[in-house]
C-alpha cells in the first residue's frame, strides 16, 4: 500500500481472505481503521505502530497462530506509538503466550480492548491500570491465573469481563472503587473468600455475575441496595445464610440466581414483589 497516502479507512472484515497481513499497510499513513476481522490471517505485523492516526484495531476471529507466542503479543508494543488508538480487539484468535506487561504503555486514549478466547494464561500484568480512560475490558475464556491486580480498578470503566479463566484468590476490594461499572462478569473462576460488602455502593451495577467459584461467607444485605440491578448471580459457592427480607428492594430484577449454595430458612415473602 504506497500508493494511496490518503487512505483513512481499510474494511475488508467478514470474507475468506488469508495468508500474512501484509505490514505494507503501515505505508498509508493516514489509516484511522484497519478492521480484518472474521477472516483467516496469520500473524499481526510489529509495524503498525507507524500509523500514527490509527484509532480502531480489529482483527479478531483469524487465525492468528505462526510463529512464538511471545512474537505473537509484541504487536502490543508497536500499537504503543498509535496515541490515538481507541479500540484493539485481537479476541477469537488462538495467540496463547502471556499478556505481556508494555500492555500498560498503550495510549490513555484506549477505551476498549477485547482479548476473549484467546489461550492466554499466566497472571493479569499489574500495568494494565495505567489505561485510566478504558471502558470496556474483556478478557473472559482465556487460562488466566493469580489473583485480580487492585490495578484493575479503573475509574471510568463500565464493562469487566474475567469469567471462564482460572483467576483465585479473594476479589480485591479495589473493584469497589468502579463507580461507573454496569457490567461485572467474574463467574466460573477459583475465587475464594467473602462477597465483598461494599459491592452494595456500586450503584451502576445492572449485570453482576460471580457463579461457579469457590466464595463462602453470608450473603451480604448490602447487595440489595442495587435498586437498578437486572442480573443476579451467586449460584455455585458456598454462600451460608438466609435471604435478607430486603431483597425485595431489587425492583427491577429479571435473574436471580442462587442455586447450589448453602442457604437456609425460608424463601423471603418480598420476592413476590418483583
Amino acid at each position: 500500500m504506497t500508493n494511496v497516502p490518503k487512505l483513512e479507512k481499510l474494511l475488508v472484515w467478514g470474507n475468506k481472505l488469508s495468508g500474512n497481513i501484509p505490514s505494507s499497510i503501515s505505508n498509508a499513513s493516514m489509516l484511522k481503521r484497519i478492521e480484518l476481522q472474521k477472516n483467516f490471517f496469520g500473524p499481526i505485523p510489529d509495524t503498525f505502530g507507524n500509523l500514527r492516526h490509527l484509532e480502531r484495531f480489529q482483527v479478531n476471529n483469524n487465525n492468528l497462530t505462526t510463529g512464538s507466542a511471545i512474537q505473537e503479543w509484541s504487536f502490543l508494543s508497536s500499537l504503543a506509538n498509535c496515541r490515538n488508538l481507541s479500540l484493539i480487539a485481537v479476541a477469537g484468535n488462538p495467540l496463547k503466550g502471556l499478556l505481556p506487561t508494555y500492555i500498560g504503555n498503550l495510549s490513555t486514549s484506549l477505551q476498549y480492548f477485547y482479548a476473549y478466547n484467546c489461550e492466554l494464561k499466566g497472571n493479569i500484568p499489574t500495568e494494565i491500570g495505567n489505561l485510566s480512560n478504558m471502558l470496556l475490558l474483556s478478557l473472559d475464556n482465556n487460562k488466566l491465573s493469580g489473583s485480580i491486580p487492585s490495578s484493575i480498578g479503573l475509574r471510568n470503566l463500565q464493562a469487566l469481563d474475567l469469567s471462564s479463566n482460572k483467576l483465585g484468590g479473594p476479589i480485591s476490594e479495589s473493584i469497589c472503587g468502579l463507580e461507573r461499572l454496569a457490567t461485572m462478569y467474574l463467574s466460573s473462576n477459583k475465587l475464594h473468600g467473602p462477597v465483598l460488602a461494599c459491592l452494595g455502593d456500586m450503584i451502576s451495577l445492572r449485570y453482576l455475575s460471580l457463579g461457579s467459584n469457590r466464595l463462602s461467607s453470608a450473603m451480604p444485605s448490602t447487595l440489595w441496595n442495587l435498586k437498578d440491578i437486572l442480573v443476579l448471580d451467586l449460584s455455585l459457592n458456598y454462600l451460608n445464610n438466609s435471604l435478607a427480607l430486603d431483597v425485595g428492594n431489587l425492583r427491577s430484577l429479571a435473574n436471580l440466581n442462587l442455586s447450589r449454595n448453602l442457604l437456609t430458612g425460608n424463601i423471603s415473602s418480598t420476592i413476590g414483589v418483583f
